[in-house]
């Protein structure tokens, strides 16, 4: 796995931001994609997903932004914020639901993989349940990290 270190450092310090969470997290998206050893030419942010208290206590803890549920006609959450003092932004999504053929539904995960970074350990999903996720998502840039895992 080779991380920049940029996400390497990003990384790290979620895991120990995340420590006290009373419930299971995952990184999922692109960083998710390079934690399981997958060559990405960027990855701009890194996405966190959480139960909606442990991401807000997280938020608040961190002194991260708290932002309207980050809505889109995809995507939202019940919690939504963005922890910018990391070197790369981390987007932390409590009941994170997706819109598919026009219902929305929660994201729920079932597999939990650690991954130790900078002697950290962070949680992302099996490569399986990523590339699902990722083909639910639907977006070009997803399906094409789904292709990438999938080689």
């Amino acid at each position: 796995m080779t991380l920049t270190p940029q996400l390497a450092e990003t990384v790290a310090r979620i895991g120990q931001a995340a420590l006290g969470a009373a419930k299971a997290w995952w990184i999922i998206g692109s960083a998710a994609v390079v934690l399981h050893g997958c060559v990405l030419p960027h990855v701009k942010d890194v996405d966190l997903m959480m139960s909606p208290n442990d991401a807000e206590a997280l938020l608040r803890r961190v002194g991260g932004e708290l932002r309207n549920s980050g809505a889109s006609d995809r995507f939202r959450s019940s919690v939504f914020g963005v922890w910018t003092a990391p070197p790369l932004p981390v987007e932390v999504f409590g009941g994170f639901s997706v819109c598919v053929a026009g219902t929305w539904r929660e994201l729920s995960l079932s597999t939990r993989q650690a991954v130790t970074v900078g002697g950290t350990r962070v949680y992302v999903p099996s490569p399986e349940e990523l590339v699902q996720v990722l083909h639910v998502f639907g977006r070009p840039k997803d399906l094409e990290r789904a292709r990438l895992l999938l080689n």
